[in-house]
């Protein structure tokens, strides 16, 4: 059973949506219980995230440790890292090594980072494997992942400067963008991540 993980700051319903439209068994819950895969989503800040995520963190990790699939999209994604410097300093799951970042000030670019953007795949393995380069996922954050070992960036999207769009490191995914509201190509990724 996948668990869509209700931690109140998520985009719950939508997610939920677009699992049942590929037919997929799932349950919104604030525990792990009957879970196989788990999704992570997120929309808000990291620090309040973590606040809530807190006592259910040590369940997650043995979960991960366990082989099974865990997916992070948006917010979610980051929640996998080591730390985020987000409105102070904050830390993660320790699921992925790296830290989240603010976009650097001095671009000029418009924060958040909102709308459809191309993604470029990295590895052909995992939930990216039936994107092909170019096709746009959509995006709103204003911080972004900055993997410690680029061997576990699996798709790069760019704001001013490349960026994670998708992470991978063995059993753990994430999604920077919403798949959920990514049409066809979100819906492949979900899909490939219902297979891993």
């Amino acid at each position: 059973m996948i668990t869509i993980l209700d931690y109140g700051m998520g985009n719950i319903r939508s997610v939920e949506k677009a699992l049942e439209s590929l037919g997929a068994a799932c349950q919104v819950r604030s525990d792990l219980a009957g879970c196989d895969r788990l999704i992570i989503p997120g929309v808000g800040a990291f620090g309040a995230a973590m606040e809530r995520v807190g006592p259910l963190a040590g369940e997650i990790r043995a979960f991960a440790a366990t082989g099974a699939p865990v997916l992070g999209i948006c917010l979610g994604q980051q929640l996998l890292f080591d730390s985020s410097e987000e409105l102070g300093e904050h830390q993660g799951l320790g699921l992925i090594p790296g830290r989240v970042r603010y976009f650097p000030p001095d671009m000029g670019l418009k924060v958040p980072h909102m709308g459809w953007s191309p993604i470029t795949i990295c590895r052909q393995d995992g939930i990216g494997r039936n994107v092909k380069d170019g096709e746009q996922a959509y995006f709103v954050h204003s911080l972004y992942t900055d993997c410690a070992d680029k061997n576990d960036v699996a798709a790069v999207a760019n704001y001013g400067i490349p960026f994670a769009a998708m992470v991978q490191r063995e059993n753990i995914y994430g999604a920077q963008f919403h798949p959920e509201k990514s049409g066809d190509v979100g819906m492949r990724i979900l899909r490939s991540f219902l297979e891993c």
